[in-house]
């Protein structure tokens, strides 16, 4: 572009462009002052930082403030909303080089907003940014000045100590630096402490793209109409409301998140004066420092080998024995919190989060997400809104409970059950059994009628568009909680490759088409023939689970004979559920056993697939996981609710098992009950199971370590990474756990609603207990896991998705074959008194039981009695010209039945596809709100590389253009 004289200037200063104006006017006053900075950092971390005064520029005029702070105190909040000074660290520093460009260059600058009026003002607005710089800090080397990073242990007896010489010689090489030291209650165990410097930092977050704050945000607001108005007021009195909740979680005591506030970018040292940078010990968080470190421990080798490389095949093979980032400090006190403040951000979770006195309190997640990462925040953000939606579902499920209890008595069908003294059921088994009472099953018949009312219909339908609201809010609240914590930019491809998969295929090498470098490459043939093998593998446990639940049935047919038979009086009167309990219980001790087998086989199989990256390994491995899990839980509760008492055959002609064991009958007040029993005992074991084994096992071994360490030593304090050490690792595969236990358990709330109202209540309750648990578990039991990121809760997404669409299939099924909905609906419109509507106000279902239950002639039982007994079925009576054979009725009710589920189904499916269609997965302010952003970062980012250049053409006395190009 051609120039003239007349357009050059040597003093002028920098204008902005048109294209920025909206926002950049607010902050203006930054560019004037772009032209005079000072480095900030060094070249090395061994260096004193320490300053003895502080330059603040504004107007090109210049004047000290002298300071007597401590190195700790110099640290000076930095606020963007008025960005005309700048504070300069007059310390030892030196020029920066880029290593790939060779380019020199100045660094970022401190910027600092607040004059100090006085020494109360100055000590009021540097203590909280002293909270958030202590809370960061963590225990430190022994020079008191490195942050650990990272820990790892083993063995002094270890015998491989070759490996650990060469890999912590090429961690070195590669810019760590390390520190050892041994344990204070074991001498056999020794720790290496790891500390990231500044120069190795800079040069990992660039090539891993971390994106970093370099401007505050502005936000804008478009013209709004008069309702717009009414309704913004509106929202305003619920904030206000909402400030005053007891819910609602203290924000004085929680210190400020100023990263959130900010536009980032993908980190660059060659651009590093475009990063705002307060403080370079906190520029770095606490979870981006560790996150960089095992990036680096992962792929560094221990011996000469394409494979030999990552820490996780030297903790395999022994050479160490674990590998964490430390916590930042102990999570208990002495001291107030209220008085004194928090000691660090472990503390503060405990304080505010982990306690169980805060059952009743929202989440911190901006700091759980600060202190464990993104995707733990995103699990505890997930689950909080699962328990939240559980609310509404809960109260529904508690008023179609309480409908039926108060309407039980006055059922038509329980009363006509209750009084029926002279109707006598034929025999449920072939040896022990005898005629039984129909009013002896008066109580099952009223516990039925609970859970098979007027209102399971509307509460099936409710809980299917539930499960439908409940996923497309959480992607809206997941799309926000993306937005604040900076990862909308953050996409899949950006993921590493897994260390075993490039071993694996580091000689087929392909294009990566996104990034244009060469990378190993899976061929298709192979990942066909592993992907077969995998899936046979998945098929044969499948089929290994529905072996147990066949065993779990021959067994029910066995002893219900014995339990007939029994010599206590009461199990012989309840031999049916007797037998019943017995087998859920047997169910649950099979189903936690073939658990155990189910994890290390998927471990195996995933394995076997060489997935490319983590997100697909987990991905992977949580499907199979949730396919064993689901048809092991889930299996025993289908063939109750669809094939119990549906084969039996009839009096004088049952089908039998193997020629051998006559197949189990339904009550006579339906199967209901067994599907409630089933499904109510192994949801209450499974989650008191769950919650020891997450708390109450780590628990007891934690203490049996202390009690231990506690023999050894007398009056000696522990340090940190020691009692790190002592507690108990997290889970190998992360958050699977956690969420493979919410999924199943959100499968229990919908699939089978319909026949247990309640499943929703238990839910919320066993939730309210486990977001606590959980809390409580990550801070106080467990060594701080990896922080690692995600955008989303990955394919657990998906699974939910099936299982809303299934459960709308299932409870349609429940409704029409399992419960007595159909058959009673039949009745009422076509053979009760109400079908020719002659007495309208007589009761349509009065008859009903009568009429459900057909005629059998006992002398053709050959047991010497004679007269009739009853059984559940719609068959002709002896006395018809087709005895025992389906009556007109019996078809009428199965095509009423197939006709209930497809008008059901298509119903439900309509009203969920009209809803997801309504809710769109991002808010429409959000969306514009980041295409916004994303424009004005590209102009940030534009005008800040130019006034660079301007600084640049100043200092080497270079004409300076003064309009944008």
């Amino acid at each position: 572009m051609n120039i003239s004289k007349s357009e050059i200037t040597k003093e002028t200063s920098l204008k902005p462009s048109r294209r920025s104006l909206p926002c950049l006017a607010q902050s203006y006053a930054y560019s004037k002052s772009l032209s005079q900075s000072t480095s900030l950092f060094q070249s090395t971390e061994s260096e004193s930082q320490a300053p003895t005064s502080i330059t603040l520029i504004s107007n090109d005029k210049t004047e000290q403030v002298n300071t007597e702070d401590n190195k700790t105190d110099s640290v000076l909040k930095c606020s963007f909303a008025d960005l005309s000074d700048f504070c300069l660290n007059l310390g030892k520093d030196k020029d920066y080089t880029d290593e790939s460009e060779h380019a020199t260059y100045d660094r970022s600058r401190l910027i600092n907003d607040f004059v100090t009026k006085d020494k109360s003002e100055f000590k009021t607005k540097l203590s909280k940014n002293d909270m958030n710089y202590i809370a960061s800090s963590g225990p430190l080397f022994k020079d008191g000045k490195k942050r650990i990073d990272y820990i790892l242990v083993y063995r002094k007896t270890n015998i491989q100590y070759d490996k650990r010489n060469t890999f912590e010689k090429n961690l070195r090489a590669e810019g760590l630096m390390l520190e050892k030291e041994p344990a204070i209650a074991s001498p056999d165990i020794m720790f290496i402490k790891i500390h990231i410097p500044w120069d190795t930092l800079c040069k990992y977050a660039e090539r891993l793209n971390i994106r970093m704050p370099f401007r505050k945000k502005c936000y804008y607001t478009d013209g709004r109409n008069k309702s717009m108005g009414r309704v913004q007021t509106y929202f305003r009195r619920i904030k206000n409301w909402m400030s005053q909740n007891p819910m609602v979680l203290d924000k004085s005591a929680f210190p400020d998140l100023e990263e959130s506030d900010c536009y980032t970018g993908p980190f660059s040292r060659a651009r590093i004066h475009h990063f705002i940078i307060n403080n370079k010990d906190t520029f770095f968080s606490n979870a981006t420092r560790s996150r960089i470190v095992y990036h680096m421990l992962e792929r560094t080798k221990y011996e000469n080998g394409i494979s030999k490389v990552g820490i996780r095949k030297l903790i395999n093979n022994g050479s160490y024995i674990a590998a964490f980032p430390p916590h930042e400090g102990a999570y208990k006190s002495s001291q107030p919190i209220k008085t004194h403040g928090p000691q660090n951000n472990r503390h503060l979770l405990y304080e505010r989060w982990a306690r169980w006195g805060m059952w009743y309190k929202h989440q911190p997640l901006d700091l759980i997400r600060l202190y464990f990462g993104e995707k733990i925040g995103l699990y505890f953000a997930w689950l909080g809104w699962y328990t939240g939606m559980l609310i509404p579902a809960a109260i529904v499920g508690l008023c179609v409970f309480f409908y039926g209890l108060f309407t039980m008595n006055k059922s038509q069908v329980s009363q006509e059950i209750c009084k029926a003294t002279e109707v006598f059921m034929c025999p449920l088994c072939d040896k022990n059994c005898s005629l039984q009472r129909l009013n002896d099953s008066c109580i099952y018949a009223k516990v039925t009628y609970l859970f098979d009312n007027g209102g399971t219909v509307f509460f099936a339908i409710f809980m299917a568009i539930w499960a439908t609201v409940f996923l497309e809010f959480w992607k809206r609240r997941r799309s926000i909680l993306t937005y604040t914590w900076d990862l909308i930019e953050w996409e899949e491809e950006e993921e590493t490759l897994r260390p075993q998969f490039e071993a694996k295929y580091y000689k087929m090498e392909i294009v990566n088409p996104i990034t244009g470098k060469p990378e190993p490459h899976q061929p298709s043939s192979d990942k066909v023939t592993r992907l077969l093998v995998s899936v046979s593998g998945i098929f044969f446990m499948i089929s290994l689970v529905i072996t147990a639940v066949f065993g779990v049935v021959v067994y029910r047919l066995v002893v219900m004979e014995q339990f007939a038979s029994f010599k206590w009086n009461f199990i012989k009167q309840h031999w049916q559920f007797a037998t019943s309990a017995a087998a859920v219980c047997i169910n649950f001790i099979i189903i936690m056993l073939l658990n155990l087998a189910y994890e290390k086989i998927a471990y195996l199989l995933t394995n076997l697939e060489y997935p490319r990256t983590e997100s697909e390994w987990e991905n992977s491995f949580a499907l199979k996981m949730f396919l064993f899990q689901f048809v092991n839980l889930n299996s025993s509760i289908f063939y109750i609710a669809f094939f119990l008492g549906r084969f039996v055959g009839h009096p004088g002609k049952y089908n039998k098992l193997f020629d051998r064991w006559r197949l189990e009958e339904c009550h006579p007040s339906g199967c209901l009950i067994d599907l409630c029993l089933q499904m109510g005992v192994i949801m209450f074991l499974k989650q008191i199971w769950n919650n020891f084994m997450e708390l109450g096992y780590p628990l007891i071994q934690n203490w049996w370590s202390r009690h231990k360490i506690k023999r050894g030593i007398h009056d000696t304090s522990i340090p940190q990474w020691e009692n790190d050490w002592n507690l108990q690792p997290m889970n190998l595969h992360g958050l699977m756990d956690e969420y493979l236990e919410m999924v199943l358990q959100f499968g229990f709330t919908t699939i089978f609603v319909a026949a247990f109202p309640l499943a929703p209540l238990l839910a919320l309750l066993n939730n309210i207990i486990e977001i606590r648990l959980d809390a409580y578990k990550f801070v106080t039991q467990w060594r701080r896991p990896l922080p690692a990121r995600a955008t989303d809760i990955g394919i657990w997404l998906g699974i939910l998705e099936g299982i809303g669409i299934l459960a709308v299939i299932t409870n349609a099924f429940v409704i029409a074959i399992t419960s007595d909905y159909i058959p009673r609906f039949v009745y009422e419109y076509k053979y009760g008194p109400c079908a020719n509507h002659v007495e309208p106000s007589e009761n349509c279902l009065k008859g009903y039981v009568n009429n459900s239950l057909s005629f059998f002639d006992l002398s053709e039982l050959g047991m010497g009695k004679s007269g009739y007994c009853r059984y559940r079925d719609y068959r002709g009576p002896p006395w018809s010209s087709r005895p025992y054979e389906f009556t007109l009725q019996y078809w009428h009710i199965l095509a009423a039945r197939l006709a209930f589920i497809i008008v059901f189904e298509h119903l439900v499916f309509g009203i969920k596809s009209f809803i997801a269609y309504l809710i769109p997965d991002v808010p429409k302010g959000l969306h514009e709100r980041i295409r916004r952003e994303k424009y004005l970062v590209q102009e940030m980012m534009y005008e800040a590389e130019l006034e660079h250049l301007q600084q640049q053409r100043r200092k080497s006395g270079q004409p300076v253009h003064h309009e944008w190009p």
